[in-house]
């Protein structure tokens, strides 16, 4: 085990110790409780503490200290999950390994936006379109968890867009930095009998550390909300999404070294990243109507229509690919509650969710930023659907126990348009694949809570898998299948101002699906023999000292997230050679990711945070690392409260202070070497905020 691990646990000990030893003072301002952190991603509202599942919460708190320019600072506090960003706007994200899969994207991981699933039935999430500034509260379902959201393998992905807690509220903001940043915002809600309405609206503009990676969002999201009932409420939804943003390509080490702002430089065979114009445009139109009813006292009802549309453009090395896709379906389920006794409670969901996705998929020579001939276009339509149903029951107010099952079905039907203009679709349907889930957690004492689950994960190729940039079909991409295993505990004191959340886990993956390339360039993917993937995480938080009035510390939180990976290819043979026994490629051994927030007088408060990183196979062969990094970043603010109900935020921070020279965001198996994507320098940002 890792000596970095090792040294979080035995300060957890030490902490833990301490506590118990020392009684909590008697100020009234130091007893008050404090809020317990709930989450509803099991289809009801319950305390994350008896959840028996792999869960971690980001809430306003958390979001609010994070630079608000990206998902991946944010995202990467939460153990088991790794954010990457190779180059502005280009996210990548995987939960416990799912990486291994993504050359860029997200893959392995169902992401919803409310209760609409911004993962497509083709299985891509363009979580990129979204301004973390417009999201107001993040859920992460660790592992495989298909029983009730569908084929994943790794996990899920809940994001809500609303503030349930201020019901009305304008906030405005504006922040600048190093290398171009500039980013504006403006958030409003306003509530109104019954009624609420909402409205976001941010731009963004970034020039990049790098040639050629300028990178622009434009933003709008609407939502309004009525209650028609006492638990009744119909939502609406809308956004618009303009990213634009240039990818500089990969480096060699030498290359790196020698001069890291430079784009992806050419070869005797091929161009250049600025030869080619490369880049990145995603338009995204997404609108959903939800209805939440409570039907009577013991059933309530879930209903979600939603539809989206995506323009997305590629001017690549070697190709020009654009893609227009449709996407539309629905989720709803019923929960039915048990009359209450005392010492035995349970409710019972039933439920189902269809998508279809239809995309016209185009490629053409890459005629330095411009479309040329036509090389290959296609229609692809493809279908998902599954039920499920879960049973959770809680006996004598300490076994909380659920069982849960979904029956899953996919398939995808494909016409070619140019050159062969075929008359009719072939069809590709997947067998029924059921995913169960068995969970408990009990509650050995007030404060003491053990947890064990076992789960099926399930994930079939995507779109961009069966038809990769080679721009051939491959129809004999396999679904990956595999079985979770995990325990843990949950450990907290009693105000909560310390929690600890700890599990390992194992997860036995069947015909992985793996990214390899050809020798010019483009992609395919097939299916490797399986992966074994141990793991352990640690969450732990505790208020050192408790918020107050009177002292010169007007309180003090630390914060770590600690990430143990033992991931290894199981039974893999490619063209003779054996990677068997390999570690996974692209993913870290140890992750580790602490923090201290400390509150002044005046409403100045510090937060500075570091993260440890091990080095990173960057090939399947293991013959090539990315070295090991400490990231270390710091944010300085001051709130002034203009008038009763107006308050002003100044900030101002700065990011990779030790000035580490890394790469967020690797090409795997890249050809000629090219891994490398050189993240910035020590840089800077600064920002005033205003709300009311």
């Amino acid at each position: 085990m890792s000596k970095h691990f090792l040294s979080v646990l035995i300060y957890v000990t030490i902490a833990g110790n301490a506590l118990a030893q020392n009684k909590p003072a008697t100020r009234p301002d130091t007893l008050k409780q404090l809020k317990s952190v709930t989450v509803k991603g099991y289809l009801s509202e319950q305390p994350v503490l008896s959840v028996p599942a792999s869960v971690s919460v980001l809430g306003a708190a958390q979001l609010r200290v994070q630079p608000d320019n990206s998902f991946v600072t944010a995202l990467n506090t939460l153990p088991g999950v790794r954010a990457e960003e190779r180059s502005p706007g280009s996210y990548r994200l995987s939960i416990r390994g799912s990486l291994l899969r993504s050359p860029f994207g997200v893959r392995d991981v169902k992401v919803y936006l409310d209760e609409i699933p911004l993962t497509d039935a083709g299985g891509n999430t363009y979580l990129n379109a979204l301004d973390i500034s417009n999201i107001r509260h993040i859920e992460v379902l660790k592992g495989p968890d298909g029983s009730l959201f569908g084929a994943n393998s790794g996990g899920v992905v809940l994001l809500s867009p609303v503030s349930r807690a201020d019901s009305t509220y304008l906030n405005a903001g504006i922040n600048g930095g190093s290398y171009g940043l500039f980013h504006q915002k403006v958030s409003l809600q306003k509530t109104s009998g019954n009624n609420r309405f909402n409205f976001n609206q941010s731009y963004q503009n970034y020039d990049g550390y790098r040639q050629n990676s300028r990178m622009h969002r434009t933003y709008i999201q609407a939502g309004d909300a009525w209650q028609y009932g006492r638990n009744s409420e119909l939502r609406a939804i809308a956004l618009y999404s303009d990213l634009d943003y240039q990818t500089p390509g990969g480096l060699t080490l030498a290359q790196m070294q020698a001069n890291p702002r430079s784009a992806r430089l050419p070869t005797p065979t091929l161009p250049g990243a600025i030869e080619q114009k490369i880049r990145i445009n995603t338009k995204m139109l997404l609108g959903g109507l939800i209805n939440d009813a409570q039907l009577t006292d013991r059933v309530s009802n879930v209903l979600a229509l939603y539809g989206n549309h995506v323009d997305f453009a590629n001017p690549f090395i070697t190709n020009y690919e654009q893609r227009h896709e449709n996407t539309y379906g629905l989720r709803s389920y019923f929960t039915l509650a048990a009359i209450p006794k005392e010492n035995f409670d349970w409710k019972l969901n039933l439920g189902v969710e269809w998508q279809q996705t239809n995309s016209l998929i185009s490629n053409y020579d890459n005629n330095a930023g411009k479309k040329g001939d036509v090389q290959k276009i296609d229609k692809i339509k493809t279908g998902q659907h599954f039920f499920f149903a879960r049973y959770a029951a809680d006996i004598f107010k300490r076994l909380h126990a659920e069982a849960a099952l979904s029956l899953n079905y996919y398939g995808y039907k494909f016409r070619n348009l140019e050159p062969l203009n075929e008359a009719t679709f072939t069809k590709r349907d997947f067998d029924a694949v059921m995913m169960p889930r068995l969970a408990l957690s009990y509650q050995i004492t007030n404060n003491f809570i053990w947890r064990a689950s076992v789960s099926r994960g399930y994930s079939t190729p995507t779109t961009a898998e069966v038809r990769p940039t080679d721009n051939i079909i491959n129809t004999n991409l396999q679904a990956q299948l595999g079985w979770n295993y995990e325990t843990g505990f949950r450990l907290r004191n009693a105000d909560e101002s310390l929690l600890l959340d700890a599990s390992v886990f194992y997860y036995r993956l069947n015909n992985s699906i793996v990214r390899q390339l050809n020798p010019n360039e483009t992609e395919f993917y097939l299916n490797a023999g399986g992966t074994n993937q141990p793991g352990a995480e640690l969450a732990f938080s505790y208020w050192l000292l408790r918020r107050n009035h009177t002292r010169f510390i007007r309180g003090l939180q630390f914060n770590t997230a600690a990430t143990m990976s033992r991931f290894k290819f199981r039974d893999y043979n490619v063209a003779g050679t054996s990677y068997s026994g390999n570690r996974l490629t692209g993913v870290p051994r140890e992750v580790i990711v602490s923090s201290i927030q400390t509150l002044f007088p005046q409403n100045l408060a510090l937060f500075v945070q570091h993260n440890y990183t091990s080095n990173i196979p960057l090939n399947d062969a293991n013959t090539v690392y990315a070295a090991k990094y400490h990231l270390l970043q710091a944010k300085a603010s001051w709130q002034y409260n203009i008038s009763r109900k107006t308050r002003l935020e100044i900030y101002a921070g700065a990011d990779n202070l030790l000035n580490q020279k890394y790469s967020l965001g690797n090409d795997l198996n890249a050809v000629g070497n090219r891994y490398y994507n050189p993240a910035p320098l020590r840089n800077y940002f600064f920002g005033v905020n205003v709300g009311m």
